[in-house]
């Protein structure tokens, strides 16, 4: 045994715990081995923003795309594009691990404008005629827009199909999903960049309302969980899970760094809690859809 394993060995089993964490967080798994010791494996993670639209696909070829969620310990993605065949063409290549979620834009460019597209709708339902989802989104609109009949036949299309609605809004536009369908599943992306008593407020209104980390850091900055997200989490175990937003092709290649930084600021969280956020929310979500065979 060299000299180093050996000093690790007299560790406490707290403090190698510890340092393993910390090892995970700078994404440099430890070469630190014990007899009769076995090392704690990576938190697996679900990530529930990933998207791989048509300028990603140009760049990273699908078998590297998943050669990095498997790099980053990523049991499930719920993965979407602009358009569809970014998804698609991940989902053909790891169906096991790819968790498909349709958008309604054909490109990018359509972020701003599709609420007021009436050619949207024959996109998504000829989509749905083809192939079969878990959600629908990310979808980008705010306040009184939900109301327009594009997104109201988004919303129909969710409960005739069973689809989580993965909404990039605002509150009053995530009330006004609800008020079409008050037995819709909103996974709220990333948590409405509101602060955590504006996300306690709603999620004490809908039981079926869910949040996404992605995008944001200050629920973990530097590693540390603050008091307000702590109790936010603790209140609401099951309604939160992590994610990327992969939202420009360069994100991919942040995807394991990403996964290993939350990993070290869950390990603040008891496991249980951790467990929950880190996957099995998510999985809980989606787990009944989360390898949908195509028609």
């Amino acid at each position: 045994m060299s000299r180093r394993s050996f000093l690790w060995c007299r560790l406490p089993e707290g403090a190698r715990r510890a340092a393993l964490r910390w090892f995970a967080a700078l994404g440099a798994a430890a070469a630190l081995s014990c007899p009769g010791v076995a090392a704690s494996a990576p938190l697996p993670i679900f990530d529930a923003h990933i998207h791989y639209s048509h300028d990603a696909w140009e760049n990273l070829p699908p078998p590297a795309a998943i050669a990095i969620l498997r790099e980053a310990g990523v049991r499930r993605a719920l993965v979407s594009s602009s358009g569809d065949e970014g998804t698609q063409r991940l989902f053909a290549l790891a169906p096991e691990l790819i968790v498909p979620s349709l958008r309604p834009y054909r490109s990018r460019s359509e972020v701003s404008t599709w609420v007021r597209d009436p050619t949207v709708v024959a996109f998504l339902e000829d989509r749905l005629a083809k192939s079969r989802y878990a959600a629908i989104g990310e979808f980008h609109v705010y306040g009184a827009d939900a109301d327009l009949p594009v997104v109201r036949r988004l919303v129909a299309l969710g409960k005739e199909h069973r689809l989580v609605l993965h909404a990039h809004s605002d509150a009053d536009a995530v009330e006004r999903l609800f008020r079409q369908d008050p037995d819709a599943r909103i996974l709220w992306a990333h948590s409405g960049f509101d602060r955590p008593d504006a996300v306690r407020e709603l999620l004490r209104r809908h039981r079926n309302l869910w949040c996404d980390l992605a995008f944001r850091s200050e629920h973990g900055a530097a590693g540390k969980v603050p008091p307000e997200w702590r109790a936010l989490f603790t209140e609401f175990p099951d309604r939160f899970m992590v994610g990327t937003d992969t939202f420009t092709p360069e994100r991919w290649h942040y995807i394991v760094e990403h996964a290993n930084w939350s990993r070290a600021w869950l390990a603040e969280l008891p496991p249980a809690l951790a467990e929950r956020i880190a996957w099995s929310n998510a999985e809980a979500l989606f787990g009944s859809s989360s390898a949908p065979a195509r028609k």
